[in-house]
């Protein structure tokens, strides 16, 4: 999986949990809840997203490094490197 198909399951997996904010730009760099100004429930649920859609089980240490969409991204493919 290349790293645009990462950043594609990262942002439809966000954008599933706020729907209202699809469409807007996205600084991938800038975290999750200052760039959306999402909650911290909404930051949860996309994490539980993440992990059923990518079938990884995301532990709450982890959180931290999920905060941006490149995050995200180094995070799965970090993940899916050691998988396979």
């Amino acid at each position: 999986m290349t790293d645009a198909d990462l950043m594609d399951t990262v942002m439809t997996t966000f954008f599933s949990v706020a729907p209202d904010l699809e469409g807007e730009p996205v600084e991938p760099e800038e975290t999750f809840r200052k760039q959306f100004e999402i909650d911290s429930m909404d930051f949860l649920n996309f994490i539980i997203g993440l992990s059923k859609t990518t079938g990884l089980e995301i532990p709450e240490k982890d959180y931290p490094s999920l905060q941006t969409p490149n995050g995200a991204v180094a995070y799965l493919r970090a993940r899916w490197d050691k998988a396979v």
